[in-house]
């Protein structure tokens, strides 16, 4: 069995995001990058199921400036086979990226897509869902746990009310959250291992190309700044000021 790894190159979780001058978007020049927490996960979920014998290959994809391939060598460390980048200096839209993705598999033929449920920049938890759709296979998302027998997925998912479990006939997508695994730090060795292993280049127009985008950003800006608490000295105080200043009673 083959599983496709859609990965992405964003602000790691631990910097500081910086709001560019002119509001039109989020700086990232000299900025530390990491791989989506999300597709991290997808990716080490990818490699317990090869430990475990279901899977055969694992093809990491990305899409994104030249600079994503450190991206990919980050999987191919923790144990994918091979990765391709799709080069682009743009960042597509979730729907020019699900377009991409189908063309990617209908060229790889994989049994499993497994993917982040979001990426931490756009937060838009599109792609998946998107991709499904335009392959017509089955989708389980927010995965907190996955099973591989045969031809058959059986994913638990976390939902308001509880846990939902599925069975997919593959081919199918699933998307991962946060609880599915805890992703392994890559040993030394497996770093020097994923520089012999192979990349290719693509362009967006070897997958069909992109069309002209749906959604523009118009503003980007940080949060307000919270002010300071205050203290009062007495509940009669504390109810008024709940009323007449906070507007919360």
């Amino acid at each position: 069995m083959k599983i496709l790894a859609p990965v992405k190159r964003v602000l790691d979780y631990n910097v500081k995001a910086r709001v560019k001058s002119d509001q039109s978007g989020v700086d990232l020049a000299n900025m530390k990058m990491a791989m989506n927490p999300f597709c991290e996960i997808a990716v080490e979920e990818a490699v317990r199921l090869k430990e475990k014998g279901v899977a055969e290959e694992i093809v990491v994809v990305s899409i994104g400036p030249i600079q994503a391939q450190e991206t990919i060598r980050t999987a191919l460390a923790m144990g994918a086979d091979r990765g391709i980048l799709i080069q682009t200096d743009t960042d597509p839209e979730p729907l020019e990226v699900a377009k991409l993705l189908k063309a990617v598999a209908l060229a790889e033929e994989p049994s499993l897509i497994l993917m982040g449920k979001q990426a931490i920049d756009g937060d838009n938890n599109a792609v998946g869902q998107m991709l499904s759709a335009l392959l017509d296979w089955p989708q389980a998302t927010f995965a907190s746990s996955l099973e591989v027998t045969g031809a058959v997925a059986k994913v638990t998912r976390e939902v308001d009310g509880g846990l939902q479990t599925l069975e997919l006939d593959l081919p199918a997508v699933v998307t991962a959250d946060l609880r599915l695994n805890e992703p392994r730090y890559a040993s030394l060795p497996n770093i020097m291992k994923a520089k012999k292993k192979t990349i290719d280049i693509k362009t967006v127009d070897d997958y069909g190309g992109l069309t002209s985008p749906h959604l523009s950003v118009t503003k980007v800006a940080e949060p307000p700044k919270r002010v300071g608490g205050v203290k009062v000295d007495s509940a009669a105080t504390l109810v008024a000021k709940l009323k007449t200043e906070a507007g919360v009673i």
